[in-house]
């Protein structure tokens, strides 16, 4: 199984235009999208009063086909419409319904199960009248809601509502999953989310969910033959004295996740401290830009930012690190310290930097981009193309994307990872996978689901201390499907 792609509603169009081309009838393709709908919803449900509420599209084309199929099953089904079926497949398949079909504003809406079929991901125009009013009441009752596409009110290319929007338990698209069925608060509102194959032809895109069917077959497993120096240089740059667990934090993510040589290059009065917990991670001190320049001169990927500190002497770090050809993971305060002048960052970037910023430090960075952009999808592929390096945008749906216009958002974010540190540990997976020679993009990736699910593993009470010790788990678990 390859990487699973995120397609646009014109993407979707574009595959359905093609399946048709090729000979496959419109009305083929409708009733392969409800069969796939009525299949989940047995999967799922026990036999019950279904409520079909069809719109005047091929959305509501659909519904026609869910009910007709529930009911040759024996479930009791009811089709209430918002207005007659418009389209031709609509239309035809509006025909082989042959129970009742009520009239929206006068239909009796008490149900035990809905679907709603009223309006899919091409919606561009705020429900009114008797689509918002219905959808306000199923949004009471959402876990007995099955939404065809995305939930009315839900454009399937932003995940941003638009005035009224329905909620669902479970969502049945088709093909592929959209934006909205990965992008907060859509993503929310969806669902269960089930991407239903309907035999359209492959479709090229660079957007991808974030799974390890992405990456998982470059990951840079050790062979016999490998040794600590093969795997990887890695260095962390260590805050003063009373700011320095944030960096042996990052140190400990990337060994685990499998550097080779961990090194913290630590201020002279943090060495006694740093000195006092770490073990298999080295320790150096530096004094100056010039010595940390000397000491990062022969290694594969360098961590600042985490307590460094927003100030000149975290600015010239980062400058002599961009001098050495390491590939440099910035977080936190090595981001936010270029807030004046982001352009002298990117002048001394690459595209195997990484940054990590989370939604702040992306707009102290790259003001008014998030903002302006559509969905955080196109913020990212902005940064990343200013920057010319990848950008990880942290959330509940982390984006990752890269200056050739790849990107992937996570479908596997934890609640259990909004504690400080966190992403400390993060941007030391990210340096040890790169350390190991693995793509900044895909290592990037990785490091964030493997994130993901060490602190789903551990759940409640998870502190970032926590996560390096759950990472060989989840690589265990990786190696072993591989």
């Amino acid at each position: 199984m390859g990487p699973q792609h995120i397609l646009t509603v014109a993407q979707i169009r574009a595959a359905d235009q093609a399946a048709m081309a090729a000979g496959v009838a419109a009305t083929e393709l409708m009733a392969r999208a409800g069969a796939a709908v009525a299949e989940a919803i047995t999967a799922r449900f026990d036999p019950c009063d279904v409520l079909v509420l069809c719109g005047p599209g091929d959305n509501g084309g659909d519904g026609y086909v869910v009910a007709r199929l529930l009911a040759e099953r024996g479930w009791p089904v009811r089709v209430a419409a918002l207005e007659p079926a418009r389209s031709p497949s609509a239309q035809a398949m509006a025909a082989m319904w042959t129970g009742a079909v009520q009239p929206l504003e006068s239909a009796d809406l008490s149900a035990e199960l809905y679907v709603d079929a009223l309006f899919g991901a091409g919606l561009s125009r705020p429900l009114g009248g008797e689509a918002a009013r219905v959808v306000q009441q199923l949004n009471a009752t959402p876990e007995r809601v099955v939404a065809i596409d995305t939930p009315s009110g839900l454009p399937g290319d932003t995940g941003q509502p638009i005035g009224v929007c329905g909620r669902a338990a479970l969502t049945v698209t088709f093909h592929a999953r959209k934006p909205a069925h990965v992008l907060e608060p859509g993503r929310g509102r969806c669902g269960e989310v089930i991407v239903a194959d309907i035999g359209l032809p492959p479709s090229e895109t660079t957007l991808f969910e974030n799974t390890p069917d992405l990456w998982v077959p470059r990951f840079p497993w050790p062979t016999a033959a490998s040794h600590k120096h093969a795997r990887g240089r890695m260095v962390v740059v260590s805050g003063p004295a009373w700011r320095t667990g944030a960096a042996r934090l990052a140190a400990r993510a990337g060994l685990r996740i499998g550097a080779g040589v961990v090194t913290v290059l630590s201020p002279p009065d943090a060495l006694a401290v740093n000195a006092a917990h770490l073990e298999a991670v080295m320790l150096r001190p530096f004094d100056s830009e010039a010595e940390l320049e000397n000491l990062a001169a022969d290694v594969d990927a360098a961590v600042i930012g985490p307590a460094a500190g927003v100030n000149e002497t975290t600015l010239m770090n980062v400058l002599a690190l961009a001098r050495t050809g390491a590939a440099l993971i910035l977080d936190a305060d090595a981001i936010t310290v270029f807030r004046e002048d982001p352009e002298e960052l990117f002048s001394v970037l690459d595209k195997d930097d990484v940054l990590t910023p989370h939604a702040g430090e992306f707009e102290r960075l790259f003001p008014g981009v998030l903002e302006s952009a559509p969905e955080r999808i196109s913020a990212a592929r902005r940064a990343a193309e200013l920057a010319d390096a990848v950008v990880l945008l942290k959330g509940h749906d982390t984006v990752v994307a890269a200056p050739d216009g790849r990107a992937a958002v996570a479908l596997n974010g934890s609640p259990w990872l909004a504690t400080a540190g966190a992403g400390d540990v993060l941007a030391g997976y990210i340096a040890g996978l790169v350390a190991q020679g693995m793509d900044s993009f895909e290592a990037a990736c990785a490091a964030t689901w493997i994130h993901a699910e060490a602190a789903q593993a551990h759940g409640p009470g998870l502190i970032a201390e926590d996560l390096p010790g759950l990472t060989p788990m989840v690589l265990r678990r990786l190696y072993s499907a591989s």
